[in-house]
């Protein structure tokens, strides 16, 4: 199977009320072309994982549309959506009794019917995804054995298996060492798919991501390039502190210096 291309995807007045009556998104514009990598980003409790759960499907949105491509994402089946969106999630289940090989594999399914059994190509898959996440030696030990960042890099693999058009990630450098974050940050640019990745490093965010939207109680408070929207003011406004931006020395992206409070005075 030869890798799809990269998916648009386009979010219009999109809001989610949860069953208690909170609105946790409200009225959310966002885009994200064929191949970008776009970014969300805000303090905790924010809305951003709400947010990417209605793109990829796990929440139904109370308002609004979601359009992969020129399609409404609320007209695919489950599976239909999961040859299309893979996701990463911030925290997955266990899978007992699975090994990490296996847990990838899971990544084909949207690809076969269920009577198929893996191939020898879907083996080959595996291997490759496992080999750029850096875990090749992990294919053969349980899952519930990982540490938390062996599992995060499996479940990258699993979602390069799944060789989607828009790829959604909630925190994906969770419990990484710095090395890795790095790492996994490189792959997934330069993956054809489209990437819509939460992120709370500001620097990582900046770095990576070609775009990125803010939010903040729910609602997109500010769009654009990373330069353009990470000011000192936004983050004194969003976050509740206050930062120094300066450019990188060596890539030229913002570079954020937070000041401890009790220096700020």
């Amino acid at each position: 199977m030869t890798q799809p291309p990269p998916a648009s995807l386009t979010v219009t007045g999109l809001g989610y009320t949860a069953p208690d009556g909170t609105t946790l998104v409200r009225d959310v514009d966002l885009d994200a072309a064929p191949g970008e990598t776009v970014g969300l980003v805000g303090p905790n409790g924010s809305g951003k994982t709400t947010l990417l759960r209605c793109v990829y499907g796990t929440l139904r949105p109370t308002a609004g549309t979601v359009h992969i491509g020129d399609t409404d994402s609320a007209a695919l089946s489950v599976k239909e959506r999961a040859r299309r969106i893979a996701v990463v999630p911030q925290d997955a289940p266990g899978a007992f009794g699975l090994t990490v090989a296996e847990v990838v594999a899971m990544g084909r399914s949207p690809h076969k019917r269920f009577w198929e059994q893996d191939t020898k190509d879907d083996a080959r898959r595996v291997t490759d995804a496992l080999t750029r996440v850096g875990s090749a030696g992990l294919a053969d030990r349980p899952y519930e054995q990982l540490s938390g960042g062996e599992r995060q890099r499996t479940l990258v693999a699993r979602a390069l298996v799944q060789e989607p058009g828009l790829l959604a990630l909630d925190e994906p450098t969770n419990h990484l060492d710095i090395r890795h974050q790095l790492e996994l940050l490189t792959l997934l640019r330069a993956l054809p798919a489209t990437k819509l990745v939460v992120l709370h490093d500001l620097n990582l965010a900046a770095s990576y991501c070609d775009r990125l939207h803010v939010l903040d109680a729910g609602a997109v408070v500010a769009s654009g390039r990373p330069a353009d929207v990470l000011t000192e003011e936004l983050l004194e406004q969003v976050y509740g502190v206050r930062a120094h931006i300066g450019a990188h020395p060596t890539t030229g992206t913002p570079h954020i210096v937070y000041i401890p409070p009790k220096e700020a005075s």
